[in-house]
């Protein structure tokens, strides 16, 4: 589905200039802060909420108050804590080269055939634990925790050790020569015996928007410098390139399931921030064409009710598909109401899932982990923004789930 997009196009789109579609102010002169933005245009968190809640803190409501007081703690735990790095991976990576990501894939298991269980083979939904002696997956995530606890933090309180923080863990994992990562992720989710890397492993990227988001909130303090800024840009525009243009990313365009969706959040984030608007809308018109193959009529998806873990991944899919669909936003891309001839559409994949979730309807599929009806919380949540539709905020209340997090970062 990503038919139109050749590589000589993506080649032509990928230029050098600079966003064209973030709330940035003009550049700043090297080692000055960039200016900050009123309200930030952010990508996977609602950056006109998050604007009004530190306007109502400002003004000294309550609203915000314990949930506010929670993220601080957060953040002052963050504080405390050292940067991580790929180069603190105790595993070398195939190409003896310590900068590249590395991780194994979580459900492939020795063969108990074989003696040396060589090749691995697949258990669908079975997470095999030696997959954290290789640390960078386990290492991005906690960046991304940090990071966007660090951004939020900072921009609803205005204290600059947050921003410091913030922008010392940035530098070593994406910009200082001797810790950053190489843009690209040839050697994640490998299998042992198989492949040293594959295709399936671009969805351990998908923090990336969010780390994203957590450093264009701390745009305006001087802990964040113009240089940081295209440095940072630069890497992005690099790992983007990469998305599109290598045979991994190839691959993970026409998955045709939560894979192929997560790898389009990515694309549309990354070309978003950093300029590239036309390849954003490219990723989203496909992304819109795949509502085809991914939802029937009914709203079910049925490659992931084709997996062991059916709930946790049709989910996991429509939630790629909430911020698909608000991302789209920005280029009028509407893919909250489109519908194919067939009558496919997100509304109705979120209306598939709600019966399950309230405990209207036994969920018919397999589940081999717990079934947690409060997973559909924040997706029930974005929709009852991205559809204007008060009754799904209602159904997220009932079935749990939210967090004080979720308060300040969504409506």
């Amino acid at each position: 589905m990503w038919k139109a997009l050749h590589v000589a196009m993506v080649l032509g789109v990928l230029s050098l200039a600079g966003s064209c579609d973030r709330a940035r102010s003009g550049p700043a002169a090297d080692g000055e802060p960039t200016p900050p933005s009123a309200s930030p245009r952010l990508l996977m968190i609602d950056g006109a909420h998050v604007s009004r809640v530190r306007d109502s803190l400002r003004r000294g409501e309550p609203q915000y108050r314990e949930a506010l007081a929670a993220l601080e703690a957060d953040a002052g735990r963050a504080l405390a804590l050292p940067p991580v790095s790929v180069t603190d991976e105790p595993v070398v990576p195939p190409s003896g080269d310590k900068h590249d990501y590395m991780s194994q894939a979580p459900y492939w298991w020795p063969d108990p055939s074989k003696p040396d269980g060589l090749p691995y083979v697949e258990r669908d939904g079975e997470r095999n634990p030696e997959i954290d002696r290789i640390t960078d997956r386990q290492n991005l995530e906690r960046l991304t925790r940090n990071v966007s606890t660090l951004g939020l933090a900072y921009y609803l309180t205005g204290r600059e050790e947050f921003a410091e923080q913030l922008a010392r863990f940035v530098r070593v994992w994406f910009l200082d020569e001797a810790t950053r990562m190489n843009p690209h992720l040839e050697f994640a989710q490998g299998v042992p015996g198989v492949a040293e890397g594959r295709a399936a492993g671009i969805i351990e990227s998908r923090f990336l928007p969010t780390i994203i988001d957590g450093v264009m909130l701390v745009e305006g303090s001087p802990a964040w410098t113009a240089s940081d800024e295209e440095a940072f840009e630069e890497w992005m525009r690099s790992y983007l390139e990469w998305l599109l243009t290598s045979q991994k990313g190839r691959v993970q365009a026409n998955r045709g399931n939560n894979q192929e969706t997560w790898y389009r959040v990515q694309v549309v984030a990354l070309a978003l921030y950093t300029g590239e608007t036309e390849a954003a809308r490219t990723a989203l018109l496909d992304g819109q064409a795949g509502i085809a193959g991914q939802f029937e009529p009914d709203g079910s998806q049925p490659r992931e009710l084709s997996r062991t873990r059916a709930w946790d991944y049709s989910v996991f899919n429509l939630t790629a598909y909430m911020h698909l669909a608000a991302l789209g936003e920005r280029l009028d891309v509407d893919l909250w109401n489109f519908r194919t001839p067939t009558g496919s559409s997100l509304r109705q994949g979120v209306e598939y899932l709600v019966p399950f979730a309230t405990g209207e309807e036994p969920f018919p599929h397999e589940q081999i982990t717990e079934f947690r009806p409060s997973a559909l919380h924040p997706v029930l949540r974005r929709a009852a923004v991205g559809f204007k539709e008060p009754r799904y905020r209602e159904l997220a209340r009932e079935i749990g789930g939210g967090t004080r997090r979720l308060e300040l970062t969504l409506p």
